[in-house]
């Protein structure tokens, strides 16, 4: 791949809140690469004052109380976020990340700062825990704060933090989770945490999937996974409602494996042959999400069909009406600098050479592409992922033209009788003729010729 198609490809991975991956990674290599964390400083929606302020922070889910980063007694722009008391949790999904990846999660920690605090409420410091899809719970306390006094806030005390595991889902949820659970110890006062960041290793990538099982497309709204593909699909429908974000760390070309095209010629005979025969092929697409309602025993809806029926006229149809289909082709031409096609079909003609005792025959192996990324909607926080597989115009096909010796059934058909019928009468007499004597030549009829007394022996 060509560097600025792969650095356009990565800007916009950038623009959508999905990782962006080192150029190294990119092409292949096992580096760590960060993770996008979004609103990891806790400052969307701004907020006003220094708090403490209970509100909904932008792509989190849960209730918390959040401190600016003055009343947090933080030096830089994060702002700092309690937990609340024995239960309540702060959730996100780790956005485009896959399943194996292997993360670790930075982040920092402080006993509370409210001045709701009694000394004995943060004196050993305050416990929460944290985790993630695929890994351990991991118990923590913060750093102890014992000089406090109610009514006094606190001046934070701060902790370098990390968490590692690995991812068992797409989008591994990570939670923190408060364990304060004192009947005196006011809401305000419980565990804090401030500036969350990420990195991970991404899994190795499996070129050998084959294009009929692409996996199971998934579908999410903000951090909550969707239980079927339906709502996200009917969000795509519209010209402009979604757009699709290929990831290309994991989209990749390949050759399909080779099958045979047309029929075998066997050459019986004594001596070389050389015809021209026509050959005709066709290619098509296959998608995840398509393969996932089937799975799932379901009718594919309307809204979620991509053209790769396999059937040449429905497929067209679909290209035309299908919104999805256009947001996906749009997206892979602005990514690689080259049109997409679902389908392909070609007709040539080829000469073969065949020596005595030789079987000819064609292999194709269709030039292909797969592609995986995320369906995001512009109104709601609508994700569809989904994996694309179809014929690529980046290289071209391999049709090989092969000779061979026969095969034994093969040598068995050549040495077979010719088929032959019965001769009733005579069928072990000698051949002879009746006609003992000369035959005369009739006399032309045709006018103006000579007739002539020629014989059959003249």
């Amino acid at each position: 791949m060509r560097r600025p198609t792969l650095l356009a490809a990565l800007a916009v991975l950038t623009a959508t809140g999905l990782p962006l991956p080192s150029v190294a990674a990119a092409q292949g290599a096992a580096a760590e690469q960060p993770v996008s964390v979004l609103n990891g400083d806790f400052a969307e929606p701004a907020m006003k004052g220094d708090g403490p302020t209970t509100v909904g922070l932008d792509n989190w889910t849960g209730s918390n109380q959040r401190y600016s980063p003055k009343a947090s007694g933080r030096s830089d722009t994060a702002h700092g976020v309690a937990l609340q008391k024995d239960g309540n949790t702060l959730q996100q999904r780790l956005r485009g990340l896959r399943s194996g990846a292997r993360v670790t999660v930075s982040y920092e920690d402080s006993p509370a700062v409210s001045k709701e605090c009694a000394g004995e409420d943060v004196a050993g410091g305050q416990p929460y825990t944290v985790e993630a899809s695929g890994g351990q719970v991991q118990p923590v306390t913060t750093a102890a704060d014992p000089d406090r006094v109610k009514g006094t806030p606190g001046n934070g005390r701060w902790t370098q933090r990390t968490y590692v595991f690995t991812a068992s889902e797409n989008e591994p949820l990570l939670t923190f989770t408060s364990k304060v659970t004192g009947t005196r110890t006011h809401i305000t006062c419980t565990p804090m945490v401030a500036r969350i960041r990420a990195m991970e290793v991404p899994p190795a990538l499996d070129k050998t999937v084959d294009r009929t099982a692409l996996g199971t497309a998934e579908a999410y709204k903000g951090n909550e996974r969707e239980k079927s593909l339906h709502n996200a699909a009917a969000a795509c429908n519209g010209e402009t409602a979604c757009v699709f974000r290929p990831d290309p760390r994991v989209s990749f070309r390949y050759y399909g494996r080779a099958r045979v095209i047309g029929e075998a010629f066997v050459n019986c005979t004594r001596n070389p042959l050389e015809h021209s025969r026509e050959l005709a092929y066709a290619e098509r697409s296959h998608d995840s999400i398509a393969q996932t309602y089937t799975d799932a025993g379901l009718a594919l809806e309307e809204v979620a069909r991509l053209p790769t029926s396999g059937d040449r006229a429905e497929d067209q149809k679909r290209l035309k009406e299908r919104p999805m289909a256009t947001q996906f082709a749009l997206a892979y031409e602005k990514a690689w600098q080259r049109p997409w096609q679902w389908f392909s079909s070609d007709r040539r003609t080829i000469v073969e050479k065949i020596q005595p005792g030789e079987v000819s025959w064609v292999e194709l192996q269709p030039s292909r592409e797969r592609v995986e990324g995320w369906f995001l909607s512009k109104k709601d926080d609508y994700r569809l992922h989904a994996v694309i597989d179809g014929p690529s115009r980046a290289v071209p096909d391999r049709l090989l033209q092969r000779t061979g010796p026969m095969s034994e059934a093969e040598k068995q058909r050549c040495a077979a009788a010719r088929p032959m019928t019965t001769t009733p009468v005579s069928a072990d007499s000698p051949a002879s003729s009746a006609d003992k004597g000369l035959l005369e030549i009739p006399p032309p009829t045709a006018p103006g010729v000579r007739a002539g007394g020629a014989t059959l022996l003249d």
